[in-house]
């Protein structure tokens, strides 16, 4: 899942981005609403965290847009506007949840992966196919009972795989849903992560390789 976070605030947005890559996300940062505005045009985001008082462009006008231009994007409003009034005005801008601060980091993560599902046809929160179980709220992984030691990006993978249902994810998309967009040589990180994920999948081979097209889960049935 990708995440954009729309915070001025160093030191918070740095505490989020570090606690939601911990959890296997890849989150973007921009510090003010026109640089937000400018990554939500050239890459594509499941969930966007935007803070509402923002410099420059306020945030309800990166949220007006957002909206305006129909963009798959989930926006999650967070600020320090706790009022129900502030709330109702934030929701009415077209936001999909409001979080005011000080919030508990556990609460922000399961709203970020409960929007994250709604970006896209519906997954259970568990997802079980050909002996794998991954659950993405618990962040867990087992192959046929056996516990699945996964880094961040191999989960991550993992689960764009599993969502897509059998169909071939190529390297790109690959590198759209998991890495950062300032994270350098990541052709060469999906490689490197789909083999060390093979190795922990072990026998029989689950991650089918698409010459020329990708990478899909083997043994998807309707």
């Amino acid at each position: 899942m990708r995440v954009l976070l729309v915070e001025d605030e160093e030191f918070l947005a740095e505490m989020i981005a570090d606690g939601l890559r911990r959890d296997a996300l890849a989150v973007d940062v921009a510090a003010d609403g026109l640089t937000a505005l400018r990554k939500l045009q050239l890459g594509e985001y499941d969930v966007v965290i935007l803070d509402r008082d923002l410099p420059g462009l306020h945030g309800d006008e990166v949220c007006r847009r957002v909206v305006s231009q129909r963009l798959l994007t989930r926006v999650l409003m967070l600020t320090a506007s706790a009022t129900i009034r502030d709330r109702v005005a934030g929701l009415g801008l077209g936001a999909d949840d409001y979080l005011t601060k000080p919030f508990a980091y556990d609460e922000l993560l399961a709203r970020v992966l409960a929007l994250g599902r709604r970006t896209r046809p519906a997954l259970p929160p568990v997802i079980e196919r050909a002996g794998l179980v991954l659950d993405t709220a618990r962040r867990q992984a087992s192959r046929d009972g056996r516990h699945l030691a996964l880094s961040r990006k191999e989960f991550a993978v993992l689960e764009a795989l599993l969502r897509a249902e059998g169909a071939v994810v190529s390297g790109d998309d690959l590198i759209e849903q998991v890495w950062e967009e300032d994270t350098s040589y990541r052709t060469n990180a999906v490689r490197v992560t789909l083999s060390k994920l093979r190795t922990k999948l072990g026998d029989p081979p689950v991650v089918e390789t698409v010459p020329g097209a990708g990478y899909r889960i083997t043994g998807w049935s309707a």
